[in-house]
Parts: structure tokens; sequence; C-alpha cells
């Protein structure tokens, strides 16, 4: 079963990640969960969605009760925690979501900062040439946010936007999500029904 890493950042657009959370567990991926405090806070104002537990053990239950997914699903890292597996090149995981990703986030993963588990994980994504894939959320962009995905992009990562499309008529704001989502999974090479295709 691969495993992939999904990172929430603090930036709007929670609901993003947790969408790809649940398009990677219906692939039968394995999920592995880290956010920031400001990710969490947000997830909780925008989606209704509370992760908030005691521990990392407790976090990542509660992340398959709020998506409803099958035990064992997740695991989760808190941000903190720079001694999760996933800090490490020596752990295999099949590539990396960062969504959404703050342009604070974005500007650490461009210079190598690290500073705490989701820089950290990207970065061996990129040392590791490990597919990394980020939705950025901000608007309008400066020069040097485009500056900073350009560096990336350059190094193969991917970068989508969270630009949803309008061709297939969405009726709800989950539907706008979830093509997006669905739209990540289909660059890292996970199948998936999460949105209408374009039949032409």
């Amino acid at each position: 079963m691969p495993k992939y890493i999904v990172s929430i950042s603090g930036a709007s657009g929670s609901a993003y990640g947790a969408a790809i959370i649940r398009g990677l567990a219906g692939a039968g991926c394995g999920v592995i969960v880290t956010a920031t405090k400001e990710g969490l806070a947000i997830l909780k104002e925008e989606a209704g969605l509370d992760w908030y537990a005691k521990d990392e053990a407790a976090t990542a239950r509660k992340v398959e009760k709020t998506l409803k997914l099958k035990s064992g699903t997740v695991s989760y890292y808190s941000e903190d925690n720079l001694h999760a597996p996933i800090s490490s090149g020596s752990f295999g995981t099949a590539g990396m979501f960062v969504a959404p990703c703050s342009m604070k986030t974005l500007a650490g993963i461009a210079n190598g900062y690290a500073n705490n588990l989701i820089e950290r994980a990207a970065d061996v994504c990129i040392k590791e040439k490990r597919p990394l894939l980020l939705i950025p959320r901000e608007t309008p962009l400066s020069a040097i946010h485009l500056e900073n995905m350009l560096k990336l992009a350059r190094l193969g990562v991917h970068i989508l936007p969270a630009m949803p499309g309008f061709y297939n008529r969405p009726k709800t704001i989950a539907e706008l999500i979830d093509s997006i989502a669905g739209r990540a999974l289909d660059l890292m090479g996970v199948d998936n029904s999460m949105y209408p295709r374009w039949g032409g």
C-alpha cells in the first residue's frame, strides 16, 4: 500500500487537504498527515473539522472519524515533531501534498529552511527526488511568491494553484474543492473519480 504525506499549512483552503486525504484513502493508500497550529485552526473555522486532540494517535483517530475513514488509514505527526519518520529520507513515501500551501511555507520549502515538519518533509521529497505537490493559496501574488514557485517548479515540484474550473457547471463548493483535489491526485498518479472529466 503506497503511503502519501498530506500537510495542511496555515492558509485559507484547508478543505483541499481534507479532500485529498479522502481521495487517497478511497484509492486504498495510506495517509500520513501533518498540520501547523494555524492550519488546524483554519480547518476548524472554515470546514468545521476539529482535529485537536491530546496526542498524535488521538489526532489520527479524529481525522479518520471526521472524514469517515477506515480505522488505521491515517497516521498523524505534529508540526514540531522533527523525530517523525517523514523527516528522514530513509523512510519511504510515494510523495507529498501541501494543501493548502501558505506563502510562508512556500518560502521555507523553496529555500530549504526546514523550520517545521512540513518544510522538512518537503525538503526530504526534493532531495530524494520524490513527487511533491503544492496548492498555493494567496491572491494577488507578488513577484516574491512567483519567484519561489518558479524556483520549485524548475526542481520538478508540481505547483497547482487553487483555480477550479467551471466548465462542468459545479453546483456546490464541495464540487469545486473536489475538482482541485482530484486534479492534485491525477498529477501524483492516484486514480480517482472526484470530479467529472471533460468529454469534449
